[in-house]
């Protein structure tokens, strides 16, 4: 999540090196009848117990309780290496059992995966939104674990002082609204295009110009539409209405400074929620969050971002690997997840057990109308020169930045 991805601070270990002497390859994970298991997980890193190990330790506790034979060895990576250190296990052939984090489709690809309903019991379960992102060539994969949509969260207080009456509908009202909060001293809009999560953050402005990463199946980065969005948010940071050099500030960076109220508005997740509590500046009363602005309008869909699951083969641990995951799929292991890290279900009946729950039902309404992210083989390396250049398009020529990203994403096609 992240979106998904979706907050990525706070390290645990020693990255790759922990990564990889932490998943040894081959089928060593077997002997005298017991297994180990190797769990790669994201890390979330802002729940009350910080580091994402320490809720996946609890499951691996309770489940060996229930099946000693099983033993499951945790590692945990911060958001910002996952993908490229799973993917050095990979090349290494030190490869994990199970990943929970982001894109499988490569490795699908490769035939390294069981699909879902090799090591899920009710597959079914699994929210249908998400099912053709987690698809390849026909068949699922990539299983979500935790889900995650997207609104704008706006501070009430720097709104009223600054004679705003209402939160933005539109580009314009942004454009206004953000120089009437920088009049006041504070930061009008909150643009965080550094590689943390910026492929999510210049989604949610493509579509708001009816733009995306793909048209039809095909991807269309440097689409006329996609490149009078930037050409929008150039404008935003030349007249100083956001912070400076969005390219190089990251979401959660951000993120503490809008619960801190020094950010006027932001584009956020129900993740923000708890750094807006934990800050202790803004009261409940003090901020709210509304569907994102596009350019003429208010969005009727949104970015919806799922973590996804990945079982791997070539242990040959599939019995073992669908006795875990049928356990940590519980509803009381995704309620716990969710409220942790305030993020939603990745399962039809979690969501009908949270449906009523306050913070979290707009959240919820706005999952089935999502747009995900590409699902093909492409999406990883585009994904990640994306991550790392897309923000340099509020500072040089849009076109041919986009154009570059287009490059890298039908190199392969």
């Amino acid at each position: 999540m992240r979106t998904s991805r979706i907050v990525a601070v706070g390290a645990v270990g020693i990255a790759a090196a922990l990564a990889l002497s932490a998943c040894s390859g081959g089928s060593g994970g077997s002997s005298g009848g017991s297994t180990t298991l190797k769990l790669v997980v994201a890390d979330y890193g802002t729940g009350p117990s910080n580091a994402s190990a320490t809720y996946w330790q609890g499951i691996a506790d309770a489940f060996h309780k229930k099946n000693p034979d099983i033993t499951v060895k945790i590692t945990s990576i911060p958001w910002t290496g996952f993908d490229q250190q799973v993917q050095t296990m990979v090349q290494n052939k030190q490869y994990p059992d199970i990943t929970e984090g982001d894109y499988f489709s490569n490795y699908a690809q490769d035939g390294l995966l069981y699909s879902a309903d090799e090591v899920l019991t009710n597959p079914g379960n699994l929210l249908s939104t998400f099912k053709a992102q987690g698809t390849y060539n026909g068949k699922q994969y990539g299983m979500p674990f935790t889900t995650s949509s997207r609104t704008l969260f706006y501070n009430k207080k720097l709104f009223q002082a600054a004679g705003i009456s209402a939160p933005p509908t539109t580009w314009a009202d942004i454009k206004a609204d953000a120089a009437k909060i920088k009049a006041k001293g504070a930061t009008g809009f909150g643009l965080p295009l550094g590689p943390e999560e910026a492929q999510a953050e210049s989604l949610l402005w493509m579509l708001g110009n009816g733009g995306g990463y793909q048209t039809a199946g095909k991807y269309t980065i440097d689409s006329a539409a996609n490149v009078e969005t930037f050409q929008f948010l150039t404008g935003l940071v030349d007249a100083g209405l956001t912070e400076p050099n969005p390219g190089t500030v990251n979401r959660t960076d951000l993120w503490q400074k809008f619960a801190q109220g020094q950010v006027g508005m932001i584009n956020g997740s129900p993740a923000l929620i708890p750094i807006i509590q934990s800050a202790g500046k803004l009261g409940a009363s003090d901020w709210a969050s509304v569907p994102i602005p596009g350019k003429t309008g208010a969005l009727d869909t949104t970015l919806g971002v799922c973590d996804n699951v990945a079982a791997f083969k070539p242990n040959g641990h599939q019995a073992q690997i669908k006795k875990f995951l049928d356990f940590a799929y519980q509803d009381a292991y995704q309620l716990k997840f969710d409220k942790e890290y305030d993020l939603l279900p990745a399962t039809t009946s979690a969501v009908q057990a949270l449906s009523s729950d306050p913070v979290f039902g707009p959240f919820l309404t706005a999952l089935p109308k999502s747009v995900q992210y590409p699902s093909d083989t492409a999406w990883a390396n585009t994904k990640t020169k994306i991550q790392q250049t897309i923000g340099t398009a509020v500072t040089q020529d849009p076109k041919s930045v986009l154009g570059q990203l287009q490059k890298v994403a039908t190199s392969g096609q």
